[in-house]
């Protein structure tokens, strides 16, 4: 398989805007000079995740990953290097050139979730390549599509297909690319019985199910037989790759329009999702027939806080939803909820309604969850007190959920009037509940098996005095390592003023020319890495900067270096114009910077050597005759602390 060429990868990394590519998965507010958001990567309720536009890099508090649009793709999507590229390649309509077919032998070396994600997009070609080119598949399945009123587009753009009736179609086309049975099998795609081999979704119309970036996850088939002995729907089997719990039906396609409207509608199946699409009202997704999941509601959170649930007008399962609200709210989302009349659903409704009388509808019809739960369950009730009161009980262990005090105290406020309660008790009611739960979570894990109980290794004995200064000189050795590499990432390629003897020259050259002489090198393996590329560079007369280690292969290695640049708050210079307010930078004075950095590394570098020595001449068993040698090694370093300090100075102040 041929690599991406190098001036094609400079194209992608300099047309990309990091903003735009973490925009689609994360919803992203200014803060500063930069954007913040909820992290994708763990369940945060406060915004640790950063994305600077100006230095095109993002920083996750929460979990310590950082990197570009290219290292984010390979963490959110699990990418490879390649993949992320073409990603966006595509996204921002970058040609790259045509590639060789994978061979069977490189499938074989493929990792397993790559092998899973390149047969999960063979067999969607495959599908809608059926439905098109196929007597059967355009007879049966392409008249499915169009009979409930799907336009072209619409299928094209959900590349909807079909799987032949003839039993080992799919499995048989697979085969013979190279594609091995077992991963056909794990995805669901093929089954085995008895010695016989056959499709999984044979005689189906079929809607690939998209990861966020559009990647194909899994399948769901809708059988055409009136057969009451025939499942309606098939879906594909978890995998390496597959899990229903956390994917949205149609998210890839929404998730622009929820950021923008702020809002996502939420639906049952996946008719309703491409109904309500070709209607105009791109904002929707499907849980896909599951109950509402934790996991899919912190998906959503990404992009809104707003949720409206859309229920059919005569389904059975609404009273079964509270379910999926209340996890809404633990979760701090806001909830709403719409009901259609009786024998409509978003398919049916939003073929006869104009978008904008949909939105009307939506607009005035949508109940928050205290009017929609109450009469739902009043409507029950009746005149029955117990029940009744029952029905508020379950409302005030609803607001229980809600983690922000302002909103719990608004629902309380509404349940109050609605039964005419005094608002006191149901706060004492409410905290009642919130310190009950506090409790069973947090006792519920005391046992043997609490990570602090089991993880945390037991000391036995107290670090001695000599154990404790080693470790903090270990951590000041390797903070001044780090900060010199910080400043050649950030400032590589500035110039340096040097004395009249001297020829100026960049941060990298001055650094690296210094250390060389000194013979010293970095003890962090990371830190060497980038200061061997830097020396390789200078050598070949290139000046690497940070610029150029957050563009490699290396996903260690861009966390490392975007961990080092940062993703600060800038000061505006209109700050500095209007107020006349004079702020100092550290690259205001660079050679300042610089010479106390290279002090300080130099430094540590010397008491290392003089700590050793120390360790030697304590020994019990040191010969005399080696203790007055290493007595005049230590008087040797102690004079090279002076002439580190005359040798620096030759840098002249701007």
């Amino acid at each position: 398989m041929s690599k991406i060429p190098g001036h094609i990868i400079d194209e992608i990394m300099s047309t990309a805007r990091i903003e735009e590519v973490i925009g689609e998965f994360v919803q992203l507010k200014r803060s500063g000079s930069n954007l913040k958001g909820l992290s994708p990567f763990t369940n945060e309720k406060t915004p640790s995740f950063m994305v600077s536009p100006a230095k095109q890099i993002f920083k996750c508090f929460s979990t310590g990953k950082g990197g570009t649009s290219v290292s984010f793709l390979m963490e959110k999507e699990h990418f490879s290097y390649p993949e992320a590229l073409k990603w966006l390649a595509n996204k921002y309509n970058i040609a790259i050139p045509v590639q060789e077919e994978l061979t069977a032998e490189q499938l074989a070396l493929a990792g397993e979730k790559e092998t899973l994600h390149i047969i999960n997009e063979f067999a969607k070609n495959h599908f809608i390549q059926s439905m098109y080119e196929t007597d059967e598949g355009k007879s049966i399945g392409l008249s499915y599509f169009k009979h409930r009123g799907f336009s072209a587009e619409i299928i094209a753009q959900f590349q909807l297909g079909y799987c032949l009736n003839t039993g080992n179609d799919l499995t048989e086309q697979a085969l013979a690319k190279g594609h091995k049975f077992e991963y056909l099998e794990k995805v669901g795609l093929s089954k085995e019985k008895e010695g016989r081999r056959f499709d999984f979704f044979k005689g189906r119309v079929i809607f690939p199910i998209h990861s966020p970036s559009g990647r194909v996850l899994g399948f769901g088939g809708r059988t055409l037989l009136n057969d009451k002995k025939v499942a309606k729907y098939f879906n594909s089997p978890e995998s390496p790759v597959y899990n229903k719990s956390e994917i949205l039906y149609g998210l890839y396609f929404a998730k622009g329009e929820i950021i923008k409207k702020d809002l996502c509608l939420l639906c049952e199946g996946y008719t309703d999702v491409i109904s309500m699409h070709q209607a105009g009202l791109v904002n929707t997704v499907s849980s896909s027939g599951t109950s509402l999941t934790k996991e899919q509601i912190r998906l959503i959170s990404r992009y809104t806080k707003n949720i409206t649930i859309l229920y059919d007008g005569d389904s059975a399962g609404i009273k079964a939803s509270f379910r999926g609200i209340d996890l809404i709210l633990e979760e701090g989302l806001n909830v709403k909820v719409l009901l259609f009349p009786d024998g409509e659903d978003p398919d049916s409704y939003s073929k006869k309604t104009p978008l904008d009388e949909f939105n009307a509808f939506i607009e005035g019809n949508s109940q928050d969850f205290i009017g929609f739960k109450a009469g739902i369950l009043l409507h029950e009730a009746g005149e029955d007190p117990i029940v009744k009161s029952q029905v508020i009980r379950e409302l005030i262990y609803s607001i229980s959920l809600i983690p922000d005090s302002i909103t719990r105290s608004v629902y309380t406020k509404q349940v109050s009037a609605k039964f005419e309660l005094s608002e006191s008790m149901l706060s004492n009611e409410i905290a009642k509940l919130r310190s009950k739960k506090f409790f069973s979570d947090n006792t519920s894990q005391l046992d043997t098996n609490h990570p602090l109980e089991s993880e945390q290794p037991k000391q036995d004995v107290a670090p001695s005095f000599e154990e404790s200064i080693k470790v903090g000189e270990d951590l000041r050795n390797q903070v001044v390592e780090l900060e010199m590499i910080r400043l050649l990432l950030k400032y590589g390629d500035r110039e340096l003023a040097l004395s009249d003897t001297e020829e100026n020259s960049t941060v990298t050259q001055f650094l690296i020319n210094d250390l060389l002489q000194d013979e010293l090198s970095f003890r962090h393996p990371m830190c060497q890495q980038i200061f061997n590329t830097m020396v390789d560079g200078v050598r070949n007369g290139i000046i690497y900067t940070g610029n150029y280690f957050v563009r490699q292969e290396e996903a260690e290695l861009v966390s490392f270096c975007v961990n080092l640049i940062g993703v600060e708050d800038e000061l505006s210079p209109q700050w500095e114009n209007k107020y006349h307010i004079s702020t100092k930078h550290e690259d205001s004075n660079l050679p300042v910077t610089i010479s106390h950095a290279l002090f300080s590394f130099k430094q540590s570098k010397i008491a290392e050597q003089i700590a050793a020595i120390q360790v030697k001449l304590n020994q019990p068993d040191c010969p005399p005759e080696e203790q007055i040698m290493l007595l005049a090694e230590q008087m040797a370093y102690e004079k090279i602390k002076k002439d580190i300090a005359s040798r620096i100075g030759r840098i002249i102040l701007r």
